[in-house]
């Protein structure tokens, strides 16, 4: 832990010192993207394009999240914190230069910088909601040494703003970030208004069953459990998949989801030809997904959320839910503040399944709950902020002059 702390130190030190140098050069018409989801600012992005924007384009990205760039060739792409020294300063150099600078995760070299004053951070984090806690309310956090904790607060300090899709999380955000209501944008999240798009969900079903024609007669459920730590490389579903093929095979399938984090050593479609279909590793999203499946089976994931949009039932399977705890901590009275059944059995899952018996209701008020402000133009409200923002800043340059 230790040489871990002395290794960041030492690169935010050097990030601080390239920052400094390049914040000479002056602000320019252009927004840089952050990315390691890479789903909201995709629909941002959009957004830009379709209104006709002039801002320049630069997108930042970790691991593969390029991947929701790769179709416009138009853009500029720079992978971010690698050992590349040229993309390092590239990146640098369009971090200090940018209007607006649009983040979706937890990026460490916030605690080591200063924006412009004409400069603003936009928090477009990856979740809608929040079953598990996280920021300074991540129980983890108190493992941390005072230098990381401090560093935490440092990169919650620079998040200007935070877009928000309900006012319950909402105040999730200003307890996990230690912020206030002028920090946060209530325009819904740009991601979501992809469940409001009910002709191209039309067409991504269609491709999807094209693929795999043999499950379009059958109810669809996907299983899509959280990363859990230190599973890396041997993740085993605690689901007792010989029970569900003997139980629900004959009229069902199951596709699975896996975290991206995710590695399982177990080909689970070669064991279960016909029932299990892995989409872990897949060119679809996981949005995507979602529209195919009939049934969702998820523990402490985010994506109850936005299912509910899509008005189908949700089973929560919290096995470890008490390790859980202990270890990240979730939200008080889970069992009570979820929209659906909370089961640790399969037995128990594949007998609801078979019922059907879930609460529609309870679907709906949840999702006017964590949706009050994601109504199918989010992405819109979003940009529209930064370009009034952008007219705003520009009469006041032009009256100070």
């Amino acid at each position: 832990m230790m040489i871990r702390e002395v290794a960041i130190t030492i690169y935010l030190f050097i990030f601080k010192i390239f920052f400094t140098l390049l914040k000479l050069f002056p602000i320019k018409n252009k927004i840089a993207f952050v990315i390691s989801f890479g789903d909201n600012s995709k629909y941002v992005y959009e957004e830009i394009r379709k209104k006709n924007l002039s801002y320049e384009v630069i997108i930042l990205y970790k691991g593969t999240s390029n991947a929701y760039f790769a179709e416009y060739s138009e853009l500029k792409t720079i992978p971010f914190e690698t050992l590349n020294t040229i993309n390092m300063i590239r990146a640098i150099y369009h971090l200090a230069t940018s209007k607006f600078i649009l983040v979706d995760n937890y990026f460490g070299f916030l605690s080591a910088i200063t924006f412009k004053k004409e400069a603003e951070c936009i928090q477009l984090w990856h979740a809608s909601g929040a079953l598990k806690k996280f920021g300074l309310e991540d129980k983890s956090i108190t493992l941390r040494s005072k230098r990381a904790q401090n560093r935490f607060n440092k990169v919650y300090k620079n998040f200007h703003k935070i877009i928000v899709g309900s006012d319950v999380m909402a105040d999730i955000f200003m307890r996990s970030f230690n912020l206030s209501e002028t920090n946060l944008l209530k325009t819904g999240i740009p991601r979501t208004d992809f469940f409001y798009n009910t002709e191209q969900h039309k067409i991504i079903i269609g491709e999807l069953l094209d693929e795999n024609p043999e499950i379009s007669n059958k109810k669809r459920i996907l299983y899509a459990p959280t990363y859990r730590d230190n599973q890396l490389g041997d993740f085993r579903i605690a689901l007792d998949l010989d029970q569900m093929v003997k139980e629900l095979g004959e009229d069902h399938v199951l596709l699975l989801r896996l975290h991206p984090a995710v590695k399982s050593n177990i080909n689970y479609t070669a064991y279960y030809p016909g029932f299990l279909y892995d989409y872990s590793s897949s060119k679809y999203d996981i949005n995507e997904l979602l529209l195919l499946s009939d049934y969702l089976i998820t523990d402490y994931s985010s994506l109850p959320y936005e299912y509910t949009l899509l008005n189908k039932p949700i089973i929560f399977f919290p096995y470890d839910i008490e390790q859980y705890k202990e270890e990240r901590g979730i939200i008080d009275n889970y069992e009570n503040m979820v929209p659906g059944p909370v089961l640790k059995r399969t037995a128990d899952i594949v007998e609801i399944i078979k019922s059907r018996e879930f609460d529609n209701a309870l679907l709906q008020e949840y999702s006017e709950k964590w949706n009050k402000y994601s109504k199918g133009n989010s992405s819109e409200n979003l940009v529209l902020y930064m370009v009034n923002k952008d007219l705003t800043r520009e009469k006041y340059i032009t009256s100070e002059e």
